[in-house]
């Protein structure tokens, strides 16, 4: 599948990754959105020998949305370190099974990860082992089974929005791991990387990037809603 691109410059490429695209190599050995993006540079550019393609942040495989890469290593330090302090801002769309008792707050847990099981477990105070992690969420629409979350990271934690929303028990749609019902006939789970703010690494303008949601009826539904 080609990749879809959503802004591209000297020093960044931000695409909008696909459920089943997977940002760095693991046990499948199935081919990396890095490696893609690489190619689609290579040949867009008509680039010989070696591309870079700096991975700044990831993605679970099965969620979708925007995603940034440097083309520089200029560009990967620069967005590393903002990555790092804070500074970019991200807003997610999630789709849930149950409304929140409260339409909109902010949510505290200490995350736990547990590596044999590739989860993590939220604690309401510190545990040995826990991160504190930190999101805001609004109920913004609702279909007759199904509610959109917009949710704000402060934290980015593993299986941050995952976790905590399954906590308060707003169970994220097709998320078997989290305690959904069943799961999603191609494997992906209904969340979604919405919208990607970030200074450019060297003119420092604000680039700001909207991820069109997959063509999949229920998050069509929801984003005509929203227009």
């Amino acid at each position: 599948m080609a990749i879809k691109v959503l802004h591209i410059d000297n020093h960044t490429i931000v695409v909008n990754k696909q459920p089943s695209d997977i940002v760095q190599g693991d046990k499948t050995g199935d081919e990396t959105l890095a490696e893609k993006v690489k190619q689609y540079l290579k040949v867009e550019f008509n680039k010989e020998g070696n591309v870079f393609c700096g991975v700044v942040h990831r993605l679970d495989r099965p969620t979708s949305g925007a995603l940034v890469f440097a083309r520089t290593s200029k560009g990967l330090s620069r967005l590393n370190e903002q990555f790092r302090d804070k500074s970019t801002r991200k807003v997610y769309w999630a789709v849930v099974e149950k409304a929140p008792d409260i339409q909109s707050g902010r949510l505290e847990h200490f995350l736990k990860k547990n590596e044999k099981q590739n989860k993590s477990y939220a604690h309401t105070s510190e545990v040995a082992g826990s991160k504190k992690a930190i999101l805001s969420y609004k109920l913004v629409n609702s279909s007759d089974k199904y509610h959109l979350l917009e949710i704000e990271l402060e934290t980015g934690r593993h299986h941050q929005i995952r976790c905590q929303l399954a906590t308060i028990g707003c169970i994220i749609k097709g998320d078997l791991k989290y305690g959904a019902k069943r799961s999603n006939k191609d494997g992906s789970i209904h969340l979604h990387a919405r919208h990607l703010e970030f200074n450019h690494p060297t003119t420092k303008e604000l680039v700001s990037v909207t991820a069109p949601v997959p063509d999949e009826p229920l998050w069509q539904y929801f984003e005509e809603k929203c227009n």
